[in-house]
């Protein structure tokens, strides 16, 4: 599994404690509303409106703020002036990175994103320009302490998954898209899903050292920060000691702030 699914574990984990809850409730909002209006408001019908839904759930978002999003997404308004662009590029230590932004304002979003490229020492690049480096996958993430871990597999696989990866306390199961909710649905009864989403995956990684790989992180946290921005994607890799030192970090950073 790359750095970067390893990274956005460390983000679920920060996300139940952060003071950054109201921007995640505006990215969902946005996001219902944008699949609304390009699939509708039947989610039996609209599967990227399943998926959004079932985000806002997993993360805490209130049921009448997701109602209240479908409605937003089926009328004028707010909807119909968003634009989604997915902007790309390499971040610092060569790292490739892909930026999907969903905004009003077209212009400020893709010189905020350029500003921090910048700053960071790399370069926002032209459309296609690390975008070949990554499939359009979907991921499940399931918790597992190991023991169930082949039981789990042989079914994912049977229902039609591409690949299981064992971590420590969860399997990462890749699909085709089009096969997500068919191996969720099976292996979801009776076990937590601690997510299932559409991701960028990394066709290949660069490995990062300790130093390299924090310095890039805090890159890849400030352009997800950002409020234009709605997710960000690399193919950053880093070894299991460096995230045990990331996890201690953001462990004593909870017991710090309580």
């Amino acid at each position: 599994m790359s750095g970067h699914s390893k990274w956005s574990q460390i983000k679920r984990q920060k996300g139940v404690a952060d003071a950054r809850r109201g921007q995640l409730f505006t990215k969902l909002t946005r996001e219902i509303m944008l699949v609304v209006r390009q699939g509708g408001a039947n989610p039996d019908a609209n599967f990227q409106l399943r998926l959004a839904i079932q985000k806002a759930r997993d993360n805490n978002m209130p049921l009448e703020n997701i109602e209240r999003a479908i409605k937003k997404g089926s009328g004028e308004g707010e909807a119909s002036a968003l634009t989604g662009i997915t902007l790309e590029g390499y971040g610092p230590n060569g790292v490739a990175v892909l930026v999907e932004t969903l905004t009003d304002n077209r212009n400020r979003a893709i010189q905020e994103v350029r500003r921090l490229f910048t700053r960071h020492n790399g370069s926002l690049g032209e459309s296609g320009c690390v975008s070949w480096l990554f499939e359009n996958k979907g991921v499940i993430t399931v918790e597992s302490d190991g023991s169930d871990a082949e039981e789990i597999a042989l079914k994912a696989i049977d229902a039609g998954a591409e690949d299981v990866k064992m971590e420590k306390g969860y399997l990462e199961i890749h699909t085709q898209p089009q096969n997500l909710e068919k191996v969720k649905e099976v292996i979801g009864k009776g076990r937590h899903i601690i997510a299932a989403e559409l991701f960028f995956v990394p066709k290949t990684t660069v490995l990062l050292g300790e130093k390299e790989a924090i310095q890039t992180l805090a890159f890849l946290d400030q352009l997800d920060e950002l409020d234009d921005v709605q997710r960000v994607f690399s193919n950053i890799d880093f070894s299991d000691a460096t995230l045990e030192k990331l996890r201690s970090g953001m462990k004593a950073d909870a017991r710090f702030r309580h």
